[in-house]
This record gives structure tokens, C-alpha cells and sequence, in this order.
């Protein structure tokens, strides 16, 4: 067995599995305290039905983040296998959003359409999550290797949106926050940080066949 292929059976058989079980927890979490169950950890609090639209929430920003730290993190370790990782936690962000949106209409307010509407024009930072949640949609349904190949330059160019969808979640979490903002600002400044380190090397990608024709014009000219 060569190394290639023993490197895509460690990915296909332990490394995808073991994500897969660890995207779970924060489901298994909510579950087991919606079902009662008695350890501390399945404890919801006095408030239970806040607490698991918090759970789903956070975790649909957190995965967000994670996603988009992939490309760094293979950038920096020079690991291109990372990048099979990056769909699932992909999938798993857009279900956390589902499950926390539906938490919200279900179990918060009840399926009252009418104080879901009341809470879409008296509190803003619902309709920017709920307009996170819409962008995700498309990304969730392209996922598969059947829709990349369809849509080939299409695709990579729809699922930049998670460019605009990471920070409407940050800002969507930052809003509902009264008065302690030090965990939003958490997100928004990592949400920075990877932001910006895309746009540092998308400039440096930018500048670099630029600066190797200035450089070599002197040396190549009167050439055919």
C-alpha cells in the first residue's frame, strides 16, 4: 500500500468518523437535557428552551469559524488532506442554524406566526440571522460532489458566500447581547483575523505576476 492511499484510508476510516462523532456532541448535549437525563452534563438550567437555542447557535458559529479556518490551517502546515474535512463541518454548521432557527419558531415562540413577524420588525439582529440562515441554504444543497461538477466555476464562486454569511452570524450574536459583549467580540475579532489573512493572500496572489513582469521586462526586452 502506498502512502497516498494509506493516507486517504486514515482520513476515510478515523479522521472524518471521529469529526463526525465530535459534531455530534453539542446535538447529544441538547437531546439528553431535553429527555432529562441525569448527569450534570445534560443540565439545561432553569431556562431550557433558551439554553438549546443557545447550544444550536453557538455551535452553528462556532463550525462556521472552524470552516473557515481550514484553508489557513492547510496553508500554514502545508496539509492539503485538510481540506476533506471542510464540507462536513460545512454541513454541520448549516444544521446547527436549522436546528437553532427551528428551535426559535417551534419550542421559543410557540409557532406564533404573528410574534415571529412582531420579532422580525422589533429586534433586527433576527432578520440578519434569518438572512445568514437563507445564504446557507444554497451552500447546504451544493455541497455534494454531483452539484460541484455541475456547476463547476459556478460553485466556487456561490460558496464565497460564507464570506458574507460568517459575519451576519457574528453580528446576529452581537446584537442580542445586552450588555456583555466579550464573547461576541471573541468571534468578530477571529472572524477578522481569518478574513483577513484571506484578503493578505489573495493581494499577495494578486501582486505577484505584476511584480514578475516588471522584474523581468529589462531582461526580456527586444526578445520575441
Amino acid at each position: 500500500m502506498n502512502a497516498v492511499s494509506s493516507v486517504d484510508r486514515r482520513y476515510r476510516l478515523v479522521y472524518k468518523p471521529l469529526l463526525f462523532l465530535a459534531c455530534l456532541v453539542p446535538l447529544a448535549w441538547a437531546v439528553g437535557g431535553i429527555l432529562g437525563l441525569p448527569w450534570p452534563l445534560f443540565a439545561l438550567g432553569p431556562d431550557p428552551v433558551r439554553r438549546v437555542l443557545g447550544i444550536f447557535g453557538h455551535s452553528a458559529l462556532n463550525l462556521l469559524l472552524i470552516t473557515l479556518s481550514v484553508s489557513p490551517l492547510r496553508q500554514l502546515s502545508g496539509n492539503a488532506q485538510l481540506l476533506r474535512l471542510r464540507r462536513m463541518l460545512g454541513v454541520f454548521a448549516f444544521s446547527y442554524a436549522l436546528l437553532h432557527f427551528l428551535t426559535y419558531v417551534g419550542p421559543f415562540q410557540g409557532f406564533s406566526w404573528a410574534a415571529i413577524v412582531k420579532d422580525l420588525v422589533k429586534r433586527p439582529y433576527i432578520t440578519i440571522g434569518f438572512a445568514a440562515l437563507l445564504l446557507l441554504v444554497p451552500l447546504a444543497v451544493t455541497s455534494t460532489n454531483g452539484m460541484m461538477r455541475r456547476l463547476k466555476r459556478r460553485w466556487q464562486s456561490l460558496h464565497r458566500l460564507i464570506y458574507v454569511i460568517a459575519p451576519l452570524g457574528v453580528w446576529h450574536y452581537w446584537w442580542q447581547v445586552k450588555k456583555d459583549i466579550r464573547e461576541p467580540l471573541i468571534y468578530a475579532v477571529l472572524l477578522a483575523v481569518l478574513l483577513l489573512w484571506r484578503l493578505r493572500r489573495r493581494l499577495r496572489g494578486a501582486g505577484a505576476p505584476a511584480l514578475t513582469s516588471r522584474s523581468a521586462s529589462p531582461t526580456t526586452r527586444g526578445t520575441a
